[in-house]
């Protein structure tokens, strides 16, 4: 307990004094007073680059008409960006521990800013994927300088508050980007309302790179790094081991050669050589991206777990609603959008809330929150059966808030106490880990589900596809249930059972 108070004073301080092998030392230093402001920042930052993994679902149709785009071309508009947004978190997050998070966070968020201009410009489908290639690299640039940042300005409950609103941020920016994209081309017409999915991050990204200049504090650990120092090899293994590992998925309905499975053990074998490599820098003069003592801490690793896990059932809930009530029930965009919007609205309304209690009740929280999951994503499958027909976006409003209420306990109380004991000096890293178990657990998810769902469609119609869909989306939040449970069990077996985090 009292080196967790030291690592919690020491993130109180921002990390301004040299760190230890269980964190930072304690220092008094008063906190930022515009840290509330700088968080503002983050926030809209981060819906940015998470809205645009979900928002282009709905301007697919509008793209592949007027690009007259091929099918391999459209899946990736989609999978490329969610494969560079994944390939980048943790490579980023370590450069913004060493270099500085607020240059590196403005440097992001200016090339996803002019790469959005780019998506919104395209004149064929080649430039529209390379573009996105670039937008994805861009949102995995700045999305852990977020978490960091916030490890770095808050400490105690005010860190929980702070986690709870990006929380916030992380659910109703997945659960509202179709709503918004449908929004969007509603208004601006099915010929170019696809360019203004794009275009409407650019007002956005301005304000927010004049503002994170004066609001963003900087990084008291950071300083001049050389290519050696940000450790290449390292980055180079793990960056072919995430390649390696998401490609089949996101590629499984294009690459139909069960040959894609194969490089499953490419990435285990490339993976297994990274770990080995990151625990001979710690003994060496270069410092590892990823540093392989976080995982020595159980909070941190089953959480990471945890999410990965979560992320496999939670966003394929959107995807295959979306296809469902588009494709089965002919729903327009924007109704589909509309459908969906209960669990957008649950989601953030418990997400601010989850980071208030997670203070009190810790891991128990996310218990009841993926039992809130599970119940609702059953009661939307019966809701299904029981309302047949273009009524069923009604009857699955009620289920479906249920379900968000759920995920606002689950997603924003797990990060918080994920990322409760780690050094502030590895705040980038271990936020970047942490997302990048986010990514990985989707396009699993998403492969896995859409696999079953679209086995399901011709034999048995969609209303069929979507339940089968479900029980799979069930089965990984279940798992995740699993994990949540254990650590619970662990935690009071070890006599570390705590019902408030460290330092409140």
């Amino acid at each position: 307990m009292a080196g967790d108070k030291a690592r919690e004073s020491g993130a109180a301080a921002g990390a301004s004094g040299p760190s230890g092998p269980s964190g930072p030392l304690v220092t008094d230093e008063a906190p930022d007073p515009r840290r509330w402001k700088a968080l503002a920042v983050c926030l809209v930052a981060g819906f940015m680059t998470l809205l645009d993994v979900s928002i282009v679902n709905v301007a697919l149709p509008s793209i592949r008409e007027g690009l007259r785009a091929p099918v391999s071309d459209i899946q990736w508009v989609l999978s490329g960006y969610a494969l560079a947004f994944g390939l980048f978190l943790i490579p980023a997050g370590r450069l913004g521990d060493a270099r500085g998070r607020r240059p590196v966070f403005m440097v992001g968020l200016a090339l996803f800013t002019l790469s959005s201009a780019a998506c919104g410009a395209a004149q064929s489908s080649l430039w529209l994927v390379i573009a996105r290639l670039v937008q994805g690299f861009a949102g995995g640039t700045v999305t852990p300088q977020i978490s960091a940042l916030i490890q770095q300005m808050f400490a105690g409950r005010e860190r929980a508050r702070a986690f709870g609103m990006f929380g916030t941020v992380v659910g109703v920016s997945m659960a509202v980007g179709p709503l918004l994209g449908g929004l969007i081309i509603q208004l601006a017409g099915a010929d170019e309302g696809w360019r203004w999915v794009f275009y409407v991050n650019l007002p956005l990204g301005v304000v927010c790179l004049l503002l994170a200049r004066r609001l963003l504090p900087d990084t008291p650990s950071a300083g001049r790094v050389s290519l050696h120092d940000l450790d290449p090899v390292g980055v180079l293994l793990l960056g072919s081991g995430v390649l390696a590992l998401l490609l089949p998925f996101v590629q499984s309905q294009e690459w139909h050669s069960d040959v894609k499975w194969l490089l499953l053990l490419v990435a285990a074998a490339v993976l297994t050589a990274f770990v080995k490599w990151e625990s001979r820098c710690r003994s060496g003069a270069t410092q590892p991206v990823l540093n392989m003592s976080l995982f020595h801490v159980r909070s941190f690793w089953l959480g990471c777990l945890l999410i990965l896990l979560y992320f496999g059932g939670f966003t394929t809930i959107f995807f295959i609603t979306t296809l469902y009530l588009q494709s089965g029930l002919h729903y327009s965009a924007l109704e589909a959008g509309l459908a969906i919007t209960p669990f957008a609205v649950g989601s953030g309304g418990a997400a601010g809330i989850g980071g208030r209690l997670v203070n009190r009740f810790g891991r128990p929280l996310v218990v009841v929150g993926l039992v809130m999951v599970t119940v609702g994503l059953a009661a939307t499958a019966l809701a299904v059966h029981l309302v047949p027909g273009r009524a069923a976006g009604w009857a699955m409003a009620a289920p479906l808030l249920l379900a968000g209420l759920g995920s606002g306990l689950v997603i924003t109380p797990n990060q918080t106490l994920t990322l409760a004991e780690v050094p502030v000096p590895m705040a980038g890293s271990a936020g970047g880990t942490l997302q990048t178990g986010q990514r990985v657990g989707s396009a699993i998810g998403i492969a896995a589900v859409g696999s079953v769902f679209f086995a399901q469609v011709v034999p048995e119609g969609w209303a069929t596809a979507y339940d089968h869909g479900l029980v799979v989306s069930v089965a990984f939040v279940l798992a995740a249930l699993v994990v949540a449970v254990a650590d619970v069990i662990a935690g009071r077996r070890a006599g570390h059972h705590r019902t408030s985090l460290p330092g409140t």
